[in-house]
């Protein structure tokens, strides 16, 4: 892969879906969709929403370890991404997201209590193509 941020970013901004990982109490590793992140930072940091009151954001206060994967299924190929997961619950990060279509999700609007911000930190990375897999550091 000769530029990782073009293809890997180009990878993410066509799905409409984001697989997150997190660590469970018993250290198995769990995985859910997501609706595509709303922010990118590059290909190393990634802003989702979520309820705060989710399984997931208690999992990633508890062991921050996480990994977030995209799969284009059109062409086969898809990148997992490691790092960690933050849970940002301040009002900057609320507002930087916010979107006023998410009142159907959190009914208080941006100060609802049960709606944060999940901002996910990548380290590196695994990417897979035309049957071939390479790592690579963020």
């Amino acid at each position: 892969m000769r530029n990782p941020e073009q293809t890997i970013g180009n990878i993410v901004d066509k799905q409409k879906t984001a697989f997150i990982g997190s660590v469970d109490e018993a250290g198995f590793p769990c995985i859910k969709a997501m609706l595509q992140p709303r922010k990118r930072e590059g290909i190393r940091t990634f802003y989702f929403t979520t309820n705060t009151s989710s399984m997931r954001v208690a999992q990633y206060r508890a062991d921050n370890r996480a990994c977030i994967y995209f799969c284009d299924r059109r062409f086969f190929r898809g990148v997992m991404l490691r790092g960690t997961m933050e849970v940002l619950t301040d009002a900057a990060s609320k507002e930087m997201i916010w979107q006023e279509s998410d009142t159907q999700y959190y009914p208080l609007g941006v100060t609802d209590p049960d709606y944060c911000v999940l901002r996910f930190t990548a380290q590196s990375g695994r990417y897979y193509s035309n049957f071939h897999s390479e790592e690579f550091t963020v």
